[in-house]
């Protein structure tokens, strides 16, 4: 992770798109055996819609 401030941000998300980041944080726990929060697949999947 880079050297990026945090801060909390409170969004409001449609069901669907929860059910979605889910499924990506799931897949992504299974590749690397380790955790993967929530907010880090939120954030990853925003800069990578930004770039």
């Amino acid at each position: 992770m880079s050297n990026l401030s945090k801060k909390r941000v409170t969004v409001v998300l449609d069901d669907e798109v929860i059910k979605k980041l889910r499924v990506k944080q799931a897949k992504l726990i299974q590749q690397t055996n380790s955790t993967a929060s929530f907010s880090h697949v939120i954030s990853e999947e925003l800069r990578k819609c930004m770039k």
